[in-house]
């Protein structure tokens, strides 16, 4: 079992990454949605809804079971956080575009959530900060990055709202 949560947690490899592990499983996420929303027609909001809420509960557990394993508290090969963080504002473009919100084009607002997502997820403004600052375990480690995803999902709303 620790190998598959291993395998969850690290995104299948990604958080091995020598180079920026979160912000390359951040990019993987946004174009791996963006794939099988816009190309595979995977649009199903529920069941994104629902695959995003199994994940990120099982991410819990898979975390807490391999952190001891890494010598930091949030050990850069964990990633599981910034693919739940990333795909909150690409779940919200799904039901913007199939309610007929968005009036720019679709790979706009994919190009921004990636960017506003990595931005507060780098500065960390409150409360980010506070759950990075003071759960040192796994529940920090996936909250700081849910935060930075709702954040990022209110950003891409107000946009859709102003254009």
């Amino acid at each position: 079992m620790k190998k598959i949560n291993v395998l969850i947690s690290t995104f299948f490899g990604y958080g091995y990454l020598t180079k920026m592990p979160g912000t390359v499983a951040s990019l993987v996420t946004t174009v791996f949605i963006y794939i099988a929303y816009e190309y595979l027609g995977y649009t199903d909001l529920k069941f994104s809804i629902i695959f995003f809420f199994i994940v990120f509960f099982y991410s819990f557990y898979a975390v807490k079971d391999i952190e001891s394993e890494f010598v930091n508290k949030d050990p850069r090969q964990i990633v599981i956080d910034e693919v739940l963080g990333q795909s909150m504002p690409l779940i919200l473009i799904l039901y913007l575009n199939q309610t007929n919100q968005l009036s720019i084009q679709i790979e706009i607002y994919y190009v921004i959530s990636f960017i506003i997502f990595r931005f507060f997820d780098i500065v960390k403004p409150f409360p980010i900060s506070y759950f990075d600052k003071n759960f040192k375990n796994y529940f920090g480690i996936i909250m700081d990055d849910i935060m930075a995803g709702l954040y990022s999902m209110l950003v891409i709303y107000i946009l859709a709202l102003k254009f």
